[in-house]
């Protein structure tokens, strides 16, 4: 490789940091994965390609829980595709992945997103508001063509390839045509004079708006608090799997948990007699 692994691995952190809107928690464990991981490696190169065998840290780390074991191995599979990203030949070998338990996704309270938006420019803002009132993936918003823009509804097109239409708000469509007038973007929503925006220009976007108010969000995050807003204020479940484009309605089943894990939360804090007991613990 035209670099050492440490070059490589201080400039994927600051990838994730300024790009992808990484915690500072997780670009640590980021870190210390990598380090970890780069002890043990087996690195085999023919010519300009690279291999790395993992097989040496996968046994160095069998005795931890399944989900860290995913976890750290997931580092390594980034960080090779930041790799490739940046033009070297890079595989990995024992990579396999480990099924773990489905996490409850974390949505933001609705009122840190309108403090966001409140000190946005118009195309943060509209990134933003499109992800949360329309619970898009980013690689759908990125795709996002005006002529699948009507006043009332946006078609999308998800994974698979599969097609479906999400309700427009007035306001939304409001905001999206003043955005339009403004930038006067010819096919896709989000342009530059290059051409489409790319995934990370957008994330970029995201990270800005949010980072005034000293909170790292992911537009993921926005689409978990779509679903989860909607679930909380009584959608059919079958409904929301259909907007947000799962294939299967056990997928949408996990917002559904979430719900009721904040529902104890809020139960525990405002109940007097569950008060009286902590009190008493």
């Amino acid at each position: 490789m035209k670099q050492s692994l440490d070059h490589y691995r201080k400039a994927f952190l600051i990838y994730l940091d300024k790009f992808r809107g990484y915690s500072d928690l997780t670009l640590k464990s980021y870190d210390e994965s990598l380090k970890e991981a780069f002890s043990f490696l087996e690195v085999e190169e023919q010519g300009s390609h690279t291999t790395f065998n993992l097989m040496p840290y996968r046994l160095h780390i069998a005795h931890l829980k399944a989900k860290t074991i995913s976890k750290k191995v997931s580092a390594m599979r980034s960080f090779c595709s930041y790799l490739n990203d940046q033009g070297e030949k890079v595989s990995l070998k024992a990579d396999e992945s480990i099924k773990v338990p489905a996490s409850l996704p974390k949505p933001i309270n609705d009122t840190h997103i309108q403090e966001a938006l409140s000190q946005a420019p118009l195309n943060e803002k509209l990134v933003v508001i499109l992800l949360y009132t329309l619970g898009l993936r980013i690689s759908e918003l990125v795709s996002l063509e005006l002529k699948e823009i009507s006043s009332k509804w946006v078609r999308v097109t998800g994974k698979g390839q599969k097609s479906r239409d999400i309700p427009l708000l007035s306001s939304t469509h409001a905001l999206m045509q003043a955005y339009i007038d403004e930038m006067r973007p010819r096919r896709f929503l989000f342009e530059s004079e290059q051409g489409q925006l790319s995934e990370n220009s957008l994330r970029y976007l995201v990270t800005k708006c949010f980072k005034r108010i000293g909170l790292k969000v992911t537009p993921h995050q926005l689409r978990h608090s779509y679903a989860t807003a909607l679930l909380n204020n009584n959608a059919r479940i079958a409904d929301v799997s259909e907007l947000l484009g799962h294939a299967s309605m056990a997928t949408t089943q996990i917002y559904t948990k979430l719900g009721s894990s904040l529902k104890m939360q809020n139960y525990l804090k405002a109940h007097p007699l569950c008060q009286d007991d902590d009190e008493n613990s």
